[in-house]
This record gives C-alpha cells, sequence and structure tokens, in this order.
C-alpha cells in the first residue's frame, strides 16, 4: 500500500506541474481510497501493484487501443520470440477490471469472466494467444467490458465543441 501511495503522489505531482490548478491537492489521497475501495475490501493493507496499475490505465484519458496494449504488456508472459496472454492472465485482467464497476454496483458475476474467456479463445488450439488476437477480441467490445469503451466515449465526447448556433 505504502509504494503505491508513493507512486500516486509522484504521479499526481507531475499532472499538477503539467496542468496547473486542474489537479485536486487530495488527488493521490482519493485515488488510493478507490484502490483500496476496489481491491482490498477484506482490509488486509494489501493491493497488488499489477491491479492498481490497470484500474489507473482503464480510467486514463488515453485512447482504449493503448489501453488494451498496455493490459495485454501487464498480464502477457514472455514465450520464446512471442508474448502470449494465458487464460489464467485473462481471467486475472477481466476480474481485476472487473472490480471497477462492482464498486458502483455494475460488476459482473464469475460466469461472465468464464463465458468472456470462452469467447476470447474460441477457435484457438493453444493455451494462449498472441497481442493481435487479444486486441481482435477486445475491438469486438465484449459484454464483460462493455463499461469501458462506453466510458471513453463519453469522455472523449465532452471535448467536443460544435460552431453551430441554436436559436
Amino acid at each position: 500500500m505504502q509504494q503505491i501511495s508513493g507512486m500516486l503522489m509522484k504521479l499526481f505531482q507531475m499532472a499538477r506541474l503539467e496542468k496547473p490548478g486542474q489537479v485536486h491537492p487530495r488527488a493521490a489521497e482519493f485515488t488510493l481510497g478507490l484502490l483500496i475501495a476496489m481491491y482490498d475490501r477484506s482490509g488486509t493493507g494489501y493491493v497488488k501493484t499489477r491491479s492498481a496499475a490497470v484500474a489507473l490505465i482503464s480510467l486514463s484519458g488515453d485512447t482504449l487501443l493503448a489501453k488494451y496494449r498496455a493490459f495485454f504488456q501487464f498480464y502477457a508472459v514472455p514465450d520464446g520470440k512471442e508474448t502470449l496472454i494465458t487464460r489464467s492472465a485473462l481471467r486475472s485482467l477481466l476480474t481485476d477490471l472487473n472490480q471497477i464497476p462492482a464498486i458502483v454496483g455494475e460488476g459482473c458475476t464469475l460466469s461472465c469472466v468464464e463465458i468472456a474467456i470462452h469467447d476470447c479463445f474460441h477457435g484457438v488450439l493453444n493455451a494462449a494467444i498472441v497481442e493481435e488476437k487479444f486486441l481482435s477480441w477486445l475491438r469486438s467490445e465484449p459484454a464483460v467490458l462493455l463499461w469501458l469503451p462506453t466510458c471513453y466515449r463519453l469522455s472523449a465526447t465532452e471535448m467536443v465543441s460544435h460552431q453551430a448556433r441554436c436559436r
């Protein structure tokens, strides 16, 4: 928890320098509270760094493709010349991501995660998939992660301005 807290302090310090006046002084504290609520419900005082990172990535203002690539990098394992994501790693990723909508009572069940894994690996004979297959599956907007592109689209529309005037 202390390691994540320190990283958040540095992250928001840098953000305050880049965008003065736009970052709440307690942003690191609030974000840590959110991460604890999502990933430490039993109060152990422990949050996996990878879980915290995937939450921050998913809530960032980056593009969907950049987020999807980062998810792959965090959960994939090297296998010779390739980097692959296994069913087990995908299960961990989806479980971690599912904690975000779950915090507001919108999470799905474990069976949703299993259905998504089966869908992602449909027609795959190997025990793991390459990044391109993973990205292709995510672009199809699986139901278990439908909240992610929806939130991205909503945040992207906040920046849209039209030159037309209404009467």
